[in-house]
């Protein structure tokens, strides 16, 4: 409609549900499926890596056995001397050797498992080395991949560090504890259970001291774990919050150092850093104290078979070799004991890290491709709301049944106060957010029924804060369009008036820049910005505030630059620059959620109860203003 107002009604809405994060244990309480669901997020990468985890296992069982076969050279050699002093041992020479023949032969057989059990224990390692660095890649990718997935709304309130952390930080643990813990741990398992079965055939009575110990660990365990878990949550979130807090500060540098804020946002640094410490403190107590106590339950057995073992020797009820090989065997069985306990705390800690994966794994993809979508062909420039009805980011109504049609290649802009729903409008249309009820077509496409990569390949979108990134010039254009050649990527520049500048750097196109493009000016970066929005050759361009906070010199630069973008496409502007506003071909009025005017700018701006005419005219008298204060100040 033309030159005419329009006024929607509102009513009061619930507000959206944001996602539920996945449940979480009480606190202070360990979630009993902490570790099933860190190995749940693991599994599904195993399949992929099965020879190497199959050779992993059977080099691991070699291990174990070779650790098994170990103590019995060093039994014969014992009983072989023993004899050969006088003592009567039966089969003290076994294999018709003499003594000194059965003493060379316990020694090259000592050599022989010592360099077996050494080979298997490297190819165990290597192989579950691999898997872990492969999986740990993979993981990471996946959860990149998912957190880019989530919308807005979960990005709206998550930490960005938090997320780094859980990204980088948790899944290298991950891998880490994999390595150093999971692996041994396992083979300290079977070896165990292996050396208990056959130590219960070599002597029933003696074994009975040794699962006394396994029991007893298996109660300090049981009682310690949960607190270890505990309280390496609390670590790994306050190491997460730390990262944020970090990122937050310098990411906002200038603002710090220009406020004179570097104590205040050191001290705050501070103290997280000191809660964090406290808690990674206290999770390593723990995991020390069930280490030191397993120690101290390991020297009591040991006290207890030397002292059976040795009346069991003087009665003859077993050889000194024997004596030898079950203290030896008890010595293997409970360097597991206490390994366990050491690797019980790192995998624990290890759950802390994988209960933040899974908990931001379980975030759910709000916004996805349809099963089949439709192909976009021969799009025009057209764009329509139908019937958009949603709340604002606190569940207030926003939006009740809004109809817009913009028609292919037509310029219009979109004013109005600030909260009135400009920028939501552009989410929509890009499916970076979701109306609760409503249709959005782009060239007659729903934009539901078609892929995000292919709706967004059609729509450029130029935002008030041009985001460049730490590559060069070069790859910065060509991130509007991969396959963009060197030549067209200049012909851009050359059309968003970037190319004399840019030519004018130390290494033109292939000069690298900083950090979000800080070595250039803001125009500077904003026209670069442009080219790469001219080279996505999209039929719908989006500008949303291009020029706020440029000087005029530079506005006036980047103004003909978005002429030019514009050109031949369907430019949505959302802008508060008069001069930006007088040559677009349609004006919107959106305050509350509703189109309030709609008409041809000159058509609005000769009604002068327009909510336009009234703006237009705030808008010069501010500029007039500002005009009189310079010439007024002193030179």
């Amino acid at each position: 409609m033309t030159g005419t107002s329009r006024t929607t009604r509102t009513t009061t809405r619930t507000k959206a549900p944001l996602t539920k994060p996945a449940s979480k244990a009480k606190k202070g309480k360990l979630d009993p499926s902490a570790l099933r669901r860190t190995l749940a997020v693991i599994r599904p990468h195993l399949p992929r890596h099965l020879a190497l985890c199959l050779l992993g296992m059977v080099t691991l069982l070699a291990d174990v056995v070779f650790r098994v076969l170990e103590p019995w050279p060093l039994k014969y050699a014992v009983d072989a001397v023993t004899s050969a002093l006088g003592a009567d041992i039966p089969s003290a020479t076994p294999f018709g050797l003499d003594v000194r023949g059965t003493v060379i032969a316990a020694a090259l057989g000592l050599v022989v498992i010592i360099a077996g059990r050494a080979g298997t224990n490297y190819l165990s390692t290597v192989s579950f080395a691999k898997v872990g660095a492969r999986i740990a890649t993979e993981l990471r990718t996946r959860v990149f991949d998912h957190v880019q997935a989530l919308s807005l709304r979960y990005h709206s309130r998550a930490s960005i560090g938090d997320t780094s952390q859980r990204l980088v930080g948790d899944v290298g643990r991950l891998q880490d504890v994999a390595v150093t813990a999971g692996l041994p741990l396992v083979g300290n398992v079977i070896t165990l259970a292996v050396l208990l079965v056959v130590m219960v055939l070599l002597d029933p009575i003696l074994s009975v001291v040794v699962v006394g110990a396994a029991l007893g660990y298996l109660l300090l365990s049981r009682r310690s774990s949960p607190k270890i878990v505990t309280a390496s949550r609390s670590t790994r979130k306050g190491e997460g919050s730390l990262v944020g807090a970090a990122a937050e500060a310098l990411g906002a540098i200038r603002v710090v150092q220009s406020y004179g804020l570097e104590k205040t946002v050191a001290h705050e640094f501070a103290g997280g850093n000191e809660k964090a410490m406290k808690a990674g403190v206290r999770a390593k107590k723990l995991a020390a104290g069930l280490e030191r106590s397993t120690d101290v339950l390991v020297g009591f057995a040991q006290a207890a078979v030397l002292l059976i073992g040795s009346l069991q020797v003087l009665r003859g009820a077993m050889t000194p070799g024997d004596m030898v090989l079950f203290l030896t065997y008890l010595k293997i069985a409970m360097k597991p004991l206490r390994d366990m306990a050491k690797y019980t705390g790192r995998i624990a800690r290890a759950s802390a890290s994988g209960e933040r994966i899974a908990d931001l794994l379980d975030e759910q993809v709000e916004i996805a491709d349809p099963d089949r979508p439709v192909p976009m062909r021969q799009v025009r420039g057209t764009v329509e709301f139908e019937g958009i009805t949603s709340p604002d980011g606190h569940g207030r109504p926003l939006f009740e049944g809004l109809d817009l049609k913009i028609p292919a290649g037509q310029h219009i802009g979109i004013l109005g106060p600030s909260g009135g729903g400009k920028s939501t409008l552009v989410s929509y249309l890009l499916r970076l957010a979701e109306p609760q009820h409503g249709r959005i077509r782009v060239g007659g496409y729903d934009t539901r029924t078609v892929s995000l990569a292919d709706l967004r390949r059609h729509v450029a979108i130029l935002p008030q804060e041009s985001v460049l990134f730490s590559v060069s010039v070069r790859e910065n254009i060509r991130f509007g369009r991969r396959d963009a050649s060197d030549t067209e990527i200049e012909e851009a520049a050359r059309r968003a008036g970037a190319h004399d500048f840019i030519i004018g750097l130390p290494q033109g196109y292939d000069t690298v820049l900083g950090n979000r493009g800080d070595t250039l000016s803001g125009g500077q970066r904003q026209r670069i910005a442009i080219a790469r929005a001219m080279i996505r050759r999209a039929p719908v361009v989006v500008l949303d505030e291009a020029t706020t906070g440029l000087d005029p010199a530079s506005k006036a630069q980047v103004n003909e630059s978005l002429l030019e973008l514009a050109r031949s496409r369907t430019t949505i502007s959302i802008t508060h620059d008069a001069t930006t506003v007088a040559g677009l071909d349609r004006v919107l009025w959106l305050e509350n959620g509703q189109i309030l005017e709609d008409g041809a700018p000159a058509q609005l701006a000769a009604d002068p109860t327009s909510r336009y005419a009234r703006w237009i005219l705030e808008q010069r008298s501010a500029e007039q203003a500002g005009a009189q204060a310079y010439q007024e100040v002193p030179s």
